[in-house]
């Protein structure tokens, strides 16, 4: 019998935040547990740190068997994505703590591992700190810029996390906030100067991104006790801001493909070609977040309803396919 089970309610709910590092199998749980918590499907997001690499003069050397990756520019991109996994996990942690009680209510998130009582709030909150200081430590030894932007990256999350994500508009334009923060770190890290136009289009599709989040929670049952903001906002309005979001973010996309500037970096004109996947890619979104793709809101997040869609995915990857076809001029027997 386990000391929970022989101690009085109120003692349990004490024991639940001790930091507990159990034996044998319960212990293999708990370290899914812990690894769950830091949401490692949520890591996609992080790629945005990546982008600026591909704006490097030199990310691509010319060798013998032809075009590399250059392994210094890639190495600290790398490095500096990873930097943000670890922290966007401790804030994910953080964020967990703070809503337990409201995680409790949710159809969904209470099956998280420390709103269910898998992880103990204690070893949560070690674990967070462990993730914070390591990220800094690594971030500052890459550039003290970079690691700038990550410490502002977190404080603002935090900030989220405690207060403004009660803040109906506010909470979305803090999520966008915080993409942009990731490209700007990508900049540093890699050394390469962010464009207006990569920031317009990053803050804007963060926008739509986090207006889409919002209709998808809306759609879910207990919306209102799971997140205050919820009650401020209606599906009218988020439909509205998605609409104008997304047609901002296609046209600046758009405007980018035929930029001169772009168009003599990458040596073509053609980029516009891959506008269509970009707006397919737009509607898909709305469809999945609005549960009228077919298939209903059967996740917790519109990220892990975009990464289990085939659709969306194929569309991605198509895109992906053509830009490089575009740019490198990629030719059967070349």
């Amino acid at each position: 019998m386990s000391r929970a089970e022989v101690l009085p309610k109120a003692e349990t709910e004490r024991v639940s935040d001790e930091v507990v590092v159990p034996d044998g199998p319960h212990k293999r749980s708990v370290t899914r547990g812990l690894i769950k918590t830091i949401r490692p499907h949520q890591w996609v997001k992080n790629l945005f740190v990546l982008a600026p690499m591909f704006f490097h003069k030199d990310v691509f050397l010319s060798t013998a068997a032809g075009p590399a990756l250059n392994l210094t520019v890639t190495g600290r991109a790398l490095i500096a994505t990873l930097v943000f996994c670890f922290t966007s996990g401790a804030v994910y942690a953080i964020n967990d703590i703070v809503d337990v009680e409201a995680d409790r209510v949710h159809p969904v998130k209470r099956n998280r591992p420390i709103a269910s009582g898998e992880v103990p709030i204690g070893l949560a909150k070690v674990m967070a700190a462990g993730l914070v200081i390591a990220s800094l430590a690594v971030a500052a030894m890459l550039d003290l810029s970079f690691a700038a932007v990550v410490a502002a990256y977190f404080i603002q999350n935090i900030a989220y996390s405690f207060k403004l994500k009660k803040i109906a508009f506010l909470d979305v334009g803090l999520i966008s906030l915080g993409f942009v923060l990731r490209v700007l770190a990508g900049g540093f890290a890699t050394r390469v100067h962010v464009s207006e136009y990569l920031i317009a289009c990053t803050a804007l599709l963060a926008l739509f991104l986090g207006f889409g989040k919002r209709r998808h929670e809306l759609g879910l049952e207990t919306a209102g006790k799971q997140r205050a903001a919820l009650e401020a906002y209606s599906k009218g309005s988020l439909n509205i801001a998605l609409a104008l979001t997304g047609t901002a973010t296609a046209l600046t996309y758009v405007a980018w493909t035929l930029d001169p500037a772009t168009m003599e970096f990458f040596h073509s004109q053609w980029l516009w070609l891959t506008t269509p996947f970009t707006v397919f890619g737009i509607f898909r979104f709305l469809m999945l977040v609005s549960g009228k793709a077919g298939r209903g809101l059967r996740s917790e997040s519109p990220t892990q309803e975009m990464l289990r869609d085939v659709p969306f995915v194929l569309t991605l990857v198509l895109w992906g396919i053509v830009i490089v076809a575009i740019v490198y001029r990629l030719r059967p027997g070349t």
